[in-house]
Protein backbone atom coordinates (compact mmCIF):
# COMPACT_ATOMS: atom_id res chain seq x y z
CA UNK A 1 0.00 0.00 0.00
CA UNK A 2 1.85 3.69 -0.81
CA UNK A 3 1.72 6.09 1.49
CA UNK A 4 -1.14 8.37 1.68
CA UNK A 5 -1.14 11.14 4.38
CA UNK A 6 -4.70 12.21 3.19
CA UNK A 7 -5.98 9.20 5.05
CA UNK A 8 -4.57 10.77 8.11
CA UNK A 9 -7.45 11.80 11.12
CA UNK A 10 -7.08 15.68 11.74
CA UNK A 11 -5.19 15.59 15.28
CA UNK A 12 -4.65 19.91 15.25
CA UNK A 13 -7.37 20.00 18.37
CA UNK A 14 -5.03 17.76 20.45
CA UNK A 15 -3.22 19.07 23.17
CA UNK A 16 0.36 17.47 23.35
CA UNK A 17 2.61 17.65 26.50
CA UNK A 18 6.51 17.18 26.54
CA UNK A 19 8.01 15.08 29.47
CA UNK A 20 11.30 16.64 29.77
CA UNK A 21 10.27 19.32 27.51
CA UNK A 22 13.29 21.43 28.68
CA UNK A 23 15.62 19.72 27.28
CA UNK A 24 17.18 19.67 23.64
CA UNK A 25 15.04 17.03 21.86
CA UNK A 26 12.11 17.67 24.24
CA UNK A 27 12.22 21.44 23.22
CA UNK A 28 13.07 20.87 19.27
CA UNK A 29 9.66 18.82 19.18
CA UNK A 30 7.82 21.43 21.62
CA UNK A 31 8.92 24.14 19.32
CA UNK A 32 7.93 22.58 16.29
CA UNK A 33 4.59 21.33 17.34
CA UNK A 34 3.85 25.01 18.38
CA UNK A 35 5.11 26.37 15.08
CA UNK A 36 2.07 23.93 13.54
CA UNK A 37 -0.05 25.61 15.74
CA UNK A 38 -0.74 22.36 18.01
CA UNK A 39 -1.50 23.37 21.85
CA UNK A 40 1.85 22.56 23.63
CA UNK A 41 2.26 21.42 27.24
CA UNK A 42 5.87 21.58 28.71
CA UNK A 43 6.84 19.21 31.99
CA UNK A 44 9.64 19.59 34.06
CA UNK A 45 10.63 18.64 37.43
CA UNK A 46 10.49 22.23 38.32
CA UNK A 47 7.49 24.09 37.20
CA UNK A 48 9.18 27.49 37.01
CA UNK A 49 11.77 26.04 34.67
CA UNK A 50 9.08 24.39 32.50
CA UNK A 51 6.99 28.12 32.62
CA UNK A 52 10.07 29.56 31.53
CA UNK A 53 11.37 26.97 28.66
CA UNK A 54 7.58 27.55 27.62
CA UNK A 55 7.51 31.46 27.29
CA UNK A 56 10.83 30.93 25.44
CA UNK A 57 9.92 28.52 23.32
CA UNK A 58 6.11 30.98 22.51
CA UNK A 59 8.48 33.71 21.68
CA UNK A 60 10.75 31.89 18.98
CA UNK A 61 10.62 32.62 14.84
CA UNK A 62 7.36 31.58 12.96
CA UNK A 63 5.55 30.72 15.84
CA UNK A 64 2.18 32.31 15.58
CA UNK A 65 1.11 34.74 17.54
CA UNK A 66 -1.28 33.50 20.11
CA UNK A 67 -0.59 30.19 19.89
CA UNK A 68 -0.81 28.13 23.09
CA UNK A 69 2.57 27.11 24.63
CA UNK A 70 2.29 26.66 28.30
CA UNK A 71 4.69 24.87 31.05
CA UNK A 72 4.00 22.77 34.48
CA UNK A 73 4.90 19.98 36.17
CA UNK A 74 5.12 16.97 34.84
CA UNK A 75 2.00 15.47 36.63
CA UNK A 76 -0.05 19.01 35.86
CA UNK A 77 1.51 18.13 32.21
CA UNK A 78 0.11 14.46 32.00
CA UNK A 79 -2.90 15.15 33.42
CA UNK A 80 -3.93 18.30 30.98
CA UNK A 81 -2.59 16.37 27.78
CA UNK A 82 -4.19 14.14 25.41
CA UNK A 83 -0.83 12.79 23.73
CA UNK A 84 2.16 13.22 26.30
CA UNK A 85 5.94 12.59 25.02
CA UNK A 86 8.64 11.06 27.03
CA UNK A 87 11.73 12.80 26.04
CA UNK A 88 14.12 12.92 29.16
CA UNK A 89 17.27 11.33 29.86
CA UNK A 90 17.70 7.28 29.75
CA UNK A 91 19.17 7.55 33.23
CA UNK A 92 15.95 8.75 35.09
CA UNK A 93 13.30 7.73 32.30
CA UNK A 94 11.99 4.59 34.84
CA UNK A 95 11.75 7.20 37.46
CA UNK A 96 9.86 9.70 35.72
CA UNK A 97 7.51 7.30 33.75
CA UNK A 98 6.66 5.73 36.76
CA UNK A 99 5.75 8.18 39.29
CA UNK A 100 3.04 9.55 36.40
CA UNK A 101 1.66 6.00 35.78
CA UNK A 102 -2.06 7.77 37.33
CA UNK A 103 -1.89 10.36 35.18
CA UNK A 104 -1.23 9.05 32.42
CA UNK A 105 -4.12 6.56 32.44
CA UNK A 106 -5.96 6.40 29.46
CA UNK A 107 -3.26 8.64 27.22
CA UNK A 108 -1.28 8.02 24.51
CA UNK A 109 1.93 8.10 25.30
CA UNK A 110 4.86 8.95 22.72
CA UNK A 111 7.91 7.38 23.64
CA UNK A 112 11.24 8.44 22.21
CA UNK A 113 14.09 7.69 24.79
CA UNK A 114 17.40 6.19 23.41
CA UNK A 115 19.07 3.92 25.71
CA UNK A 116 22.36 5.01 24.78
CA UNK A 117 26.54 4.85 26.51
CA UNK A 118 29.25 6.94 25.51
CA UNK A 119 33.05 6.84 26.02
CA UNK A 120 36.05 6.84 24.06
CA UNK A 121 35.05 5.05 20.83
CA UNK A 122 31.81 6.65 20.65
CA UNK A 123 28.24 5.95 21.07
CA UNK A 124 26.78 2.52 21.96
CA UNK A 125 23.57 1.00 22.89
CA UNK A 126 22.67 0.21 26.08
CA UNK A 127 20.83 -3.21 27.33
CA UNK A 128 17.91 -2.68 28.74
CA UNK A 129 16.47 -5.41 30.98
CA UNK A 130 12.80 -5.08 29.65
CA UNK A 131 14.07 -5.17 25.89
CA UNK A 132 13.62 -1.23 24.89
CA UNK A 133 13.10 2.13 26.75
CA UNK A 134 9.35 2.09 24.98
CA UNK A 135 8.88 -1.35 26.47
CA UNK A 136 10.04 -0.13 29.89
CA UNK A 137 7.82 2.19 29.60
CA UNK A 138 4.79 0.64 28.43
CA UNK A 139 5.46 -1.79 31.52
CA UNK A 140 5.13 1.01 33.65
CA UNK A 141 2.36 2.45 32.62
CA UNK A 142 -0.35 -0.41 31.79
CA UNK A 143 -2.94 1.89 31.64
CA UNK A 144 -1.88 3.75 28.96
CA UNK A 145 -1.36 3.23 25.15
CA UNK A 146 2.04 3.48 24.11
CA UNK A 147 4.21 3.75 21.16
CA UNK A 148 7.72 4.53 20.50
CA UNK A 149 8.57 7.65 17.53
CA UNK A 150 10.61 10.68 17.13
CA UNK A 151 13.50 8.92 17.83
CA UNK A 152 15.47 9.62 15.24
CA UNK A 153 14.94 13.40 14.89
CA UNK A 154 17.77 15.97 15.06
CA UNK A 155 17.31 18.39 18.14
CA UNK A 156 19.55 21.02 16.35
CA UNK A 157 17.21 20.62 13.02
CA UNK A 158 13.81 21.05 15.05
CA UNK A 159 15.52 23.91 17.10
CA UNK A 160 16.61 26.05 14.04
CA UNK A 161 14.02 28.50 13.00
CA UNK A 162 15.30 28.53 9.37
CA UNK A 163 14.73 24.74 8.82
CA UNK A 164 11.13 24.75 6.93
CA UNK A 165 11.22 20.77 6.79
CA UNK A 166 12.32 17.94 7.84
CA UNK A 167 12.79 15.63 5.51
CA UNK A 168 12.58 12.24 7.34
CA UNK A 169 10.61 9.05 8.48
CA UNK A 170 9.26 8.68 12.16
CA UNK A 171 9.12 4.82 12.48
CA UNK A 172 6.37 3.77 14.67
CA UNK A 173 6.19 1.03 17.04
CA UNK A 174 3.37 0.18 19.29
CA UNK A 175 0.79 -2.78 20.20
CA UNK A 176 -2.04 -0.53 19.23
CA UNK A 177 -2.89 -0.59 15.40
CA UNK A 178 -5.04 2.76 15.99
CA UNK A 179 -2.03 4.81 17.49
CA UNK A 180 -0.42 4.39 14.16
CA UNK A 181 -2.49 7.22 12.64
CA UNK A 182 -2.77 9.57 15.28
CA UNK A 183 1.07 9.55 15.33
CA UNK A 184 1.59 9.92 11.76
CA UNK A 185 -0.71 12.56 11.55
CA UNK A 186 1.05 14.50 14.61
CA UNK A 187 4.53 14.02 12.40
CA UNK A 188 2.84 15.30 9.32
CA UNK A 189 2.36 18.60 11.65
CA UNK A 190 6.02 19.07 10.83
CA UNK A 191 6.45 19.73 7.00
CA UNK A 192 9.00 16.77 5.37
CA UNK A 193 7.65 14.33 8.16
CA UNK A 194 5.86 10.90 7.80
CA UNK A 195 4.78 8.36 10.03
CA UNK A 196 5.81 4.80 9.18
CA UNK A 197 4.42 1.56 10.86
CA UNK A 198 7.38 -0.70 12.05
CA UNK A 199 6.75 -3.10 13.67
CA UNK A 200 5.43 -4.00 17.67
CA UNK A 201 7.10 -2.69 20.77
CA UNK A 202 9.29 -5.77 20.83
CA UNK A 203 10.95 -4.39 17.33
CA UNK A 204 12.01 -1.14 18.66
CA UNK A 205 15.12 -1.88 20.42
CA UNK A 206 16.66 -1.77 17.18
CA UNK A 207 15.15 1.61 16.35
CA UNK A 208 16.48 3.01 19.50
CA UNK A 209 19.69 1.33 19.20
CA UNK A 210 20.21 2.65 15.54
CA UNK A 211 20.82 6.21 17.07
CA UNK A 212 23.88 5.75 17.87
CA UNK A 213 24.64 5.22 13.86
CA UNK A 214 22.93 7.87 13.57
CA UNK A 215 25.19 10.08 15.51
CA UNK A 216 27.70 8.53 14.83
CA UNK A 217 27.34 9.39 10.80
CA UNK A 218 26.91 12.79 11.65
CA UNK A 219 29.92 13.06 13.78
CA UNK A 220 31.80 12.18 10.67
CA UNK A 221 29.78 13.36 7.76
CA UNK A 222 28.87 16.92 10.48
CA UNK A 223 25.94 16.33 8.81
CA UNK A 224 22.20 15.94 10.50
CA UNK A 225 21.09 12.69 9.29
CA UNK A 226 17.87 10.69 9.57
CA UNK A 227 15.65 7.68 7.77
CA UNK A 228 13.76 7.63 4.94
CA UNK A 229 12.21 4.05 3.79
CA UNK A 230 11.84 3.64 0.13
CA UNK A 231 8.99 2.31 -2.09
CA UNK A 232 6.32 3.69 -0.08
Amino acid sequence: MVYDATTLPDVSGLTVGIIGGTGDQGRGLAYRFARAGQTVLIGSRAADRAAQAAAEIAALPRVPAGATVAGADNDEVARRSDVVVIAVPWDGHAAVVGALAGPLAGKIVIDCVNPLGFDKQGPYALTVAEGSAVQQAAGLLPDSRVCAAFNHVSAPLLADPEVDRIDLDVLICTEDRELVGVVAALAARIPGMRGIYAGRLRNAHQIEAFTANLIAINKRYKAHAGIRVTDL
